[in-house]
């Protein structure tokens, strides 16, 4: 009797731990459906998207190490060979990163960029008002002149990011958010979509015109995302950097990343 108990005790507690571990993975999976381009610089995968709609990373004078992408002036980093879902109209712009520098301008820590022509979607960093962020736009189309949040006054602190993009009758809803909270929510058009063969994901700059790159952010990069989808607020604070999202094998799901102790 006591070794049936035992038996039961055991199994219970791998059953808590293996749904535990579970459900922080799916937990962290939110809108993994839409994921199309996945990012997390880990030894290994340091220039791979994760999901395997864009080709490698090509570094132009960034750095890929200690699981951290980092950006400076004229260091910065794109990759192409798109090979997905068209991107948008609705999407979300996700990264988690550390701020290096508080007085560079007009940079993005991830756009999604036109490759053919003047056409760009990201989350730009000190364009408009100095130390905050906004939904950079081409022309400024989605861009009002409006200073969203706090403004940014330390240093080498985790920041996460994220912008999504949904489309009110051909216009873009834009919600803007700093650390799962709101700091913008307007609407302003047009809103835009980017097809394989002609989108570039950029790192550092907010566009890329005619092989020029415009504007740097100086930041470590942990994470960054692209989802297709527009994320909720509950979705993207139930968001967890450098964990993947869970790949389903037949019956169950096996495995997931693991997150970062440093």
């Amino acid at each position: 009797m006591k070794r049936l108990l035992h038996t039961f005790v055991r199994v219970l507690s791998v059953s808590f731990l293996l749904s535990f571990s579970l459900s922080t993975a799916f937990g962290q999976g939110e809108g993994k459906e839409d994921l199309i381009g996945h990012w997390t610089f880990e030894k290994g995968d340091e220039l791979k998207d994760l999901t395997g709609h864009f080709g490698d990373i090509e570094l132009k004078g960034a750095q890929a190490k200690d699981g951290q992408l980092h950006l400076g002036d004229n260091k910065w980093a794109l990759t192409t060979g798109y090979k997905g879902p068209d991107i948008g109209p609705d999407k979300t712009l996700v990264t988690w990163l550390y701020l290096d520098d508080l007085n560079v301008k007009k940079g993005a820590t991830i756009a999604v960029n036109k490759s053919s022509s003047d056409m760009f979607d990201a989350i730009v960093y000190a364009e408009r008002h100095e130390k905050h962020w906004m939904a950079g736009s081409s022309f400024f189309r989605r861009t009002p002149n409006v200073a969203y949040g706090p403004a940014e006054t330390e240093t080498g602190k985790l920041i996460q990011l994220a912008i999504s993009y949904e489309d009110d009758g051909g216009n873009a809803k834009i919600m803007i958010y700093r650390n799962g909270e709101i700091i913008g929510d307007y609407t302003q058009g047009p809103i835009r979509t980017w097809v394989e063969g002609d989108v570039e994901a950029l790192f550092g700059p907010r566009a890329l015109i005619n092989g020029i790159a415009h504007g740097w952010i100086v930041a470590r990069v942990e994470d960054a995302r692209i989802y297709n989808t527009v994320l909720s607020e509950d979705e993207i604070n139930n968001l967890i950097k450098n964990i993947l999202d869970v790949k389903a094998n037949g019956k169950i799901a096996t495995t997931w990343g693991a997150i970062k102790t440093k």
